[in-house]
């Protein structure tokens, strides 16, 4: 058996592993990368690039088919499916070969293929063959997605979000089980490009929304456009002669659908179940999650880390980079543990209108018992928003009593992927209320309405002037 001996070892490739190579790097040179899969990262491959190149093809679909409202005439909307996908893998490709890349630049020494396991609290075992031992392990072994097991009677029609962006055409029909980030982004965008598709929820949960304001705006703008069920739990799937039958309990009956294709889109799951974790002496919970310390990515009081996906804590890229910089440069100067805070959560989903959460969320307010106050500006009749013809939705703003300081937001409305930035910024300036409404708007332009919301919540929160006039940015002096 070959024995390789690191002072630290990473187990995964992906955006967290990555980053914390390049951190632990800077303190050692001593390390080694394990990948048991193809090198890049979940975004480029499967996840945030090809998904917003499918969704880039339907919203100019949806602009050509709503091009009338403004008087254009544009002819007869056709989509051709083979071409769609063919651009969505080419690009798709694109972004996937600059990480790899990136990889290529590695030191050959610095990278093994293979499965690792847990041996001992220092010694990982690679493919049965290849015993390492580690002073320092970071565990970026990511997620999967997490499908019922009964489900796998479908066969081939049975498909994940990996296996869609790899499609040479465009099915007639598919059933987007869950309504969370995945199901609504590709469910949308499924069906403006004129696929049949039905989308399956729990609860009328939506993604992230915590709000029920936003939650009921988002939902009846959805129903209007998708043939949705937001509360159908799926009981069965069988596999037809056709394709897939699903039954789901809608309103309290049983109800069949028949699709082509069901997309699972019911949630992911860590892999930390892969490596075998309890065998270096690590205590898991009944999900098979380590304690571990956010601002430090270490795992208990140990030699050991963990970054993005694998925690299921900050299931974002941008958030798995920092937890990678986080444990790679804490791995990398171990037993010097450096405390990283983190930095304001924001979360988009880019469907249409968009979600944008940032900030402290209505639920996690509602749930610390918070004194929070909230503002509010709905879509329908705001001056810019009107002028595009995007003028559906609702923002919602928070602030804290006493102090005024402005707390987080949830949002389903137009350019809530830019508003939310804006909105970050300022929830991690430690910016109060009114100081944010002491910068400038300009007009006409969909800022205006996050400044009524402003203004609504300073006025909740009984502090600032008094407005004279409280109207939907209708001129200079709103």
């Amino acid at each position: 058996m070959q024995n390789r001996n690191v002072e630290v070892a990473i187990v995964g490739a992906g955006t967290a592993g990555m980053t914390a190579y390049r951190a632990a790097l800077k303190h050692t040179d001593n390390l080694l990368v394990i990948e048991s899969d193809a090198y890049g990262t979940t975004c480029a491959r499967v996840g945030c690039m090809p998904s917003k190149l499918l969704i880039a093809a339907a919203e100019i679909s949806h602009q050509v088919e709503r091009a009338g409202q403004f008087g254009i005439e544009v002819g007869t909307r056709r989509v051709n499916g083979r071409q769609v996908m063919q651009r969505v893998r080419d690009e798709r490709d694109r972004f996937v070969n600059a990480v790899l890349e990136d990889v290529a630049e590695w030191p050959e020494a610095h990278k093994l293929k293979g499965q690792a396991r847990f041996m001992g609290p220092h010694e990982l075992l690679v493919d049965g063959q290849i015993r390492v031992t580690a002073e320092r392990i970071v565990l970026a072994v990511g997620s999967r997605p997490a499908v019922p097991e009964a489900w796998q009677v479908l066969g081939d029609r049975l498909l994940i979000s990996n296996d869609l962006f790899n499609w040479q055409q465009l099915p007639a029909s598919v059933a987007v089980v869950g309504t969370g980030v995945i199901g609504l982004e590709l469910g949308q965008a499924l069906a403006r490009l004129g696929v049949d598709t039905r989308l399956f929820g729990v609860n009328n949960s939506f993604g992230p929304v915590s709000d029920p304001a936003v939650r009921e705006v988002l939902a009846q703008q959805l129903a209007t456009e998708l043939n949705l069920a937001g509360d159908a739990p799926v009981e069965k799937v069988a596999r037809s002669d056709d394709g897939v039958i699903l039954t789901c309990r809608d309103s309290g009956k049983l109800r069949e659908v028949e699709v082509d294709y069901l997309l699972a889109a019911t949630g992911r799951r860590s892999n930390l179940d892969s490596v075998d974790l309890a065998a270096a002496g690590v205590s898991l919970d009944d999900r098979g999650m380590p304690a571990f310390n956010d601002a430090t990515g270490q795992i208990e009081d140990s030699h050991l880390f963990i970054a993005g996906d694998a925690s299921s804590a900050h299931p974002l890229l941008h958030e798995a980079a920092d937890d990678g910089r986080i444990a790679g440069d804490n791995a990398g100067r171990f037993p010097d543990i450096r405390v990283h805070p983190r930095r304001t959560p924001l979360t988009i989903v880019f469907s249409d209108p968009q979600i944008m959460l940032t900030g402290r969320s209505h639920g996690e307010l509602t749930r610390s018992h918070c004194r929070f106050a909230t503002g509010e500006v709905r879509f329908e009749g705001q001056g810019r928003s009107r002028v595009l013809g995007r003028n559906t939705g609702i923002l919602r703003v928070y602030g804290e009593h006493g102090s005024g300081q402005f707390l987080g937001a949830e949002m389903f409305g137009p350019a809530a992927e830019h508003i939310g930035h804006l909105l970050a910024w300022s929830v991690q300036q430690r910016l109060t209320v009114q100081q944010m409404l002491d910068f400038p708007y300009y007009h006409p332009v969909i800022e205006e309405g996050v400044r009524t919301a402003l203004r609504r919540l300073n006025r909740a929160l009984q502090m600032g002037p008094v407005p004279v006039k409280d109207c939907l940015d209708c001129g200079p002096g709103a």
